[in-house]
């Protein structure tokens, strides 16, 4: 027999509908700009953490208009990659080491120089001074809007996995994976190694299956990419400073409005000084842990190895030119 819905039924179903429906025609407010932000670090490196709550920050600050979406460890390629997308507007903003950054913003390798910087501290006060304005102004007239304050990625270390490097002699003909920057590539070439260009997403890789028998990164990378599952020696070389700068398509900078851009600004500046004491502590405490995950330390003889970087350096000046190399030598005081 047919039973025939009463008329509670009938009400209780439509207000159930009627309810759906409301869910259904009152979605989420899209946020008004969207953007996708790359970093070479994997998800829990302070550098991505930084990016990732800077992302968080000014959605909330912005009211949702401004939407950044991150995506860590070369999700969208490795770095060289990620800066013909950020330059072709196919993403809007990256962290990029100065190094690779030079291939279009010549002045910004000058962080790259060997045996220029102390430690850290020394470097970051240079780029936070007059040498750091006048790379962000080579950065801007590229077409590229750069934040104020470069992000730390630390003194760069030796390892391998064949010998230890102690002196020069040790890194005659050696193998060692360098960043795709003609920088590293010049310095390793004066220091007599063999050095190859690497993305950083493969050189994991490059190490296990001997492409490569060295590379050199600071301790965090080292650590946080698993390095020592395949290297054994970590060869205390300090040979190098490297930090990131924080870096958008200049047309998606632009399109923001006023306020926006002062939230972005306000946050790449909270970001810089969170990530950098981040990493500062973990480069700090990681060679123990590098040690206990098996590594073997040793310290390396600098002089030996900055003895054979006189041409080296003459050839750099060259090509920075000397506006640039007196502002680095005002820092770091005569290095040719």
């Amino acid at each position: 027999m047919k039973v025939k819905p009463s008329r509670g039924s009938f009400i209780a179903a439509s207000a159930a509908t009627f309810a759906s429906i409301s869910i259904v025609r009152a979605p989420a407010r899209a946020a008004q700009f969207n953007w996708k932000s790359g970093t070479n670090q994997v998800k829990d490196h302070p550098l991505s953490v930084a990016m990732s709550d800077m992302a968080d920050a000014v959605k909330k600050e912005s009211n949702g208009r401004l939407e950044i979406t991150v995506f860590p460890n070369n999700q969208l390629g490795g770095d060289t990659a990620m800066q013909t997308q950020l330059r072709s507007g196919a993403m809007q903003m990256m962290t990029l080491d100065g190094g690779i950054l030079a291939s279009v913003v010549p002045a910004a390798a000058i962080q790259s120089i060997g045996f220029a910087f102390k430690d850290s501290a020394d470097a970051i006060a240079a780029f936070d001074g007059s040498l750091g304005a006048y790379v962000r102004s080579e950065i801007e007239a590229k077409g590229i809007h750069c934040f104020d304050n470069i992000w730390e990625n630390g003194m760069r270390q030796i390892t391998s996995s064949t010998h230890p490097i102690r002196t020069a002699a040790d890194l005659a003909n050696f193998k060692i994976r360098t960043p795709s920057a003609k920088m590293s590539l010049d310095l390793f070439h004066a220091l007599g190694a063999s050095p190859t260009a690497i993305n950083f997403a493969e050189v994991y890789t490059a190490l296990q299956t001997h492409v490569v028998d060295g590379q050199e990164n600071p301790y965090t990378n080292i650590y946080t990419a698993h390095l020592y599952e395949v290297q054994k020696y970590v060869s205390l070389s300090s040979h190098m400073w490297g930090g990131y700068w924080l870096i958008t398509n200049d047309d998606a900078w632009k399109a923001l409005p006023a306020d926006i851009q002062g939230i972005m600004t306000r946050n790449a500046a909270i970001a810089a000084k969170k990530q950098r004491a981040a990493v500062f502590a973990d480069n700090n405490r990681l060679l123990g842990e590098l040690k206990n995950k098996g590594m073997t330390s040793n310290e390396v003889d600098r002089p030996s190895l900055r003895a054979k970087l006189g041409d080296f350096y003459k050839a750099q000046k060259a090509d920075l030119g000397d506006k640039a190399w007196a502002l680095l030598e005002a820092h770091t005081g005569k290095l040719v």
